[in-house]
């Protein structure tokens, strides 16, 4: 592959940089991206045998380190060193950007902490991927993966379903299924995407209602990402008064005025103060 000759002849700053691979299509990675990852002294892969793939398709021929969540600790005053003697280094996930829900934190956080230089590149990401198709609020929370910890699912809810705009989580096609009732039990007033295979040949976008959602018959393949929408918000007009609150107001009627009695019922209701005012005068025309 050519790559535009104005990014060869740039002369690439000493330091470490975070570069995120394509998510599924290899054709999903940026010139400047090739050009760093060929001219990096290192490349901390988090499966070489994975990373190798798009090394070979664009000619890659920089020394691949294995860099994952089992030995990154161990390798860090390593890769400390050699940014100390001024080499470039890149770091790569399997798929799109290092460090979110990926390694890469820790060897980030060691950089501030002994002020090497750090080098962001935008590319590819699931979340935001899966949030631009999603048609729900473009503010977002990412979760990250989905626990297998009963408790921990339990107790994250609890907290997630307070928020009040679209959430991204991974989860893996193994764990879908047994997700899936926690889901429909704590978000069951709205919306949800889930993301399969994202940009590779057999790509899937299904889209549910959250209490329509069902278990998948047969064994789903590649992570998935998923998005729920936001509250869904509900129009003050169509809201009717309750059973409970139309017994009060039949109490209350020879009692009070209907301007207190509407004070009272709408302090714990959201149901329109004029809809409360025409009960209370149809009650009262019929007393």
């Amino acid at each position: 592959m050519n790559v535009n000759p104005k990014f060869q002849n740039k002369e690439i700053k000493k330091g470490l940089y975070i570069i995120p691979t394509p998510i599924g299509n290899l054709g999903d990675i940026t010139y400047r991206a090739i050009e760093i990852l060929k001219k990096s002294d290192f490349i901390l892969c988090e499966d070489t045998r994975n990373s190798r793939k798009l090394m070979e398709k664009y000619e890659i021929k920089s020394k691949l380190l294995s860099n994952h969540k089992f030995n990154e600790k161990k390798n860090l005053s390593l890769i400390i060193n050699h940014l100390k003697n001024d080499k470039i280094i890149s770091l790569v996930s399997d798929a799109g950007t290092p460090g979110i829900s990926d390694p890469g934190s820790i060897l980030v956080r060691e950089c501030v902490d002994e002020k090497i230089n750090i080098f962001p590149l935008p590319g590819p990401s699931a979340v935001s991927t899966a949030v631009s198709i999603s048609g729900f609020s473009e503010k977002y929370f990412f979760y990250g993966f989905f626990p297998s910890k009963l408790k921990d699912i339990k107790n994250d809810l609890k907290f997630l379903v307070q928020i009040d705009s679209s959430i991204v989580f991974f989860i893996s096609p193994k764990k879908i299924n047994k997700t899936i009732p926690f889901i429909k039990n704590s978000f069951s007033d709205r919306d949800i995407l889930i993301c399969r295979e994202m940009t590779k040949f057999y790509e899937e976008y299904i889209r549910y209602k959250v209490e329509d959602l069902k278990l998948f018959d047969e064994n789903l393949k590649g992570e998935l990402t998923v998005v729920i929408s936001e509250k869904k918000k509900i129009k003050k007009d169509s809201l009717l008064l309750s059973e409970s609150d139309k017994n009060n107001i039949k109490k209350m009627i020879k009692k009070l005025s209907i301007k207190e009695i509407v004070n009272l019922i709408s302090q714990n209701s959201n149901v329109p103060k004029k809809k409360i005012y025409n009960f209370c005068l149809k009650i009262k025309n019929e007393a």
